[in-house]
């Protein structure tokens, strides 16, 4: 995973890609019963042919980079790719960008190429499903975005960010729904992070200087409260033996601390405010009337409101449910719960005042990613107006670089 992040080679991101399957699939089949090893062998077969459509992008940008570079050997290097995009064929862009964004869009969780991620996160270990969720998800979508800045340069964004939209309301949709009726409390959690991952997309789709900070606040905030409650069904399944929803109940009575802890971060994930979640959903819905995209937004708040339903009758009923007689009661120690009361605070700073080291960062980031889709001149003044007091500054100093 650190590979994919600190390689500039177009090749070896692919590579470390499919490597971080191939090493993480042993993790998901760890157990050895038949749903474990199933749900690794899922793992690895659709997220492989996925990342192959990922490699035809790759060499499609590859190929034609190197065509109108005066040194051909550069074009295997993202950076240099980058500041010769504006000459790459724009008809060749387009169909690269549609292979990268299926074959990386599967790693990331995209619908339709989603069906791995249910089974993966729910059938590994709980600290490996937090893994998978909070960072592996997210290196997939780390070279989506580079892609993304590279075609956007070459073609424009209207395209790209079409698809995104098309692709993350897709993803919303499909993950309200099942959340709504899922009772097993890890495959409602990977569910979520199908929603979680959409809605970047939706963000990214929307586009802007608001909607690209969104995107790249949503990835962090979504990693924080999803590592949270992972850790908790960790322990729901250390203390209750199973992860049934219909079995899983009346956790303020049985270990009540625990129960806080876990209520906080299904808040969170809800959306809920004082909560990061919900800054990061806020600047969305604003980026998207802000860009007149008054359909997508309401429509938007529709499936949002099915997911803040699913999560609520999941922590009424796993909080507030007549607990079963045969669990006994009493936490379970220091070290499972200490990770949640430390993320928990984490989420609450974040969701009233984000620190500026990571606006800094976000600030950066996003005008890297602004300077492929040509937004930035006209937009540059609109975003930091959403921003938590104190930080406006530093977002302007960065957003004019």
């Amino acid at each position: 995973m650190l590979l994919v992040v600190t390689s500039n080679n177009l090749i070896v991101m692919w590579a470390a890609i499919e490597a971080t399957t191939l090493s993480s699939a042993f993790l998901v089949g760890i157990y050895g019963q038949r749903s474990s090893l199933e749900a690794a062998w899922k793992y690895i077969i659709i997220c492989t042919v996925g990342v192959a459509f990922g490699l035809f992008g790759t060499v499609l940008v590859y190929a034609n980079a190197a065509s109108v570079m005066p040194q051909a050997e550069m074009a295997i290097f993202w950076s240099e790719v980058l500041k010769q995009s504006s000459l790459l064929d724009p008809t060749l862009m387009l169909l690269a960008f549609v292979f990268v964004l299926i074959g990386f869009g599967t790693k990331t969780g995209l619908f339709p190429m989603h069906a791995w991620l249910p089974d993966a996160h729910s059938e590994a270990p709980s600290p490996v499903s937090a893994l998978l969720s909070a960072v592996l998800l997210n290196c997939a979508l780390l070279v989506l975005i580079r892609y993304y800045i590279i075609i956007c340069q070459a073609i424009g964004s209207d395209f790209p960010n079409r698809l995104l939209l098309i692709f993350g309301m897709l993803s919303v949709a499909v993950a309200a729904f099942f959340i709504l009726v899922q009772r097993d409390i890890k495959r409602l959690l990977a569910y979520s992070s199908v929603e979680n991952m959409g809605l970047v997309a939706v963000a990214l789709g929307i586009g802007g200087p608001l909607g690209i900070f969104a995107a790249l606040l949503h990835t962090l905030n979504h990693s924080l409260a999803k590592t949270l409650l992972f850790c908790g069904s960790g322990n729901v399944l250390l203390k209750y033996g199973t992860r049934d929803l219909n079995v899983v109940c009346g956790m303020l009575k049985i270990m009540p601390f625990t129960a806080v802890l876990f209520g906080g971060g299904a808040l969170a994930l809800a959306g809920m405010p004082p909560f990061n979640i919900f800054l990061s959903e806020f600047m969305t819905v604003t980026a998207g009337l802000a860009r007149n995209h008054l359909l997508l937004i309401v429509l938007l708040l529709l499936l949002l409101t099915l997911v803040l339903a699913g999560l609520v009758r999941m922590a009424a009923r796993v909080l507030m449910a007549k607990p079963p007689q045969a669990v006994n009661r009493g936490e379970l120690g220091w070290l499972t719960t200490s990770p949640m009361v430390i993320l928990l605070v984490m989420m609450l700073a974040m969701g009233t005042h984000i620190p500026q080291p990571v606006i800094r960062i976000l600030a950066g980031a996003s005008t890297i990613v602004l300077s492929g889709t040509h937004d930035l001149p006209a937009q540059r003044s609109t975003w930091h107006d959403f921003l938590p007091s104190g930080t406006a500054s530093v977002s302007e100093k960065h957003s004019e670089r």
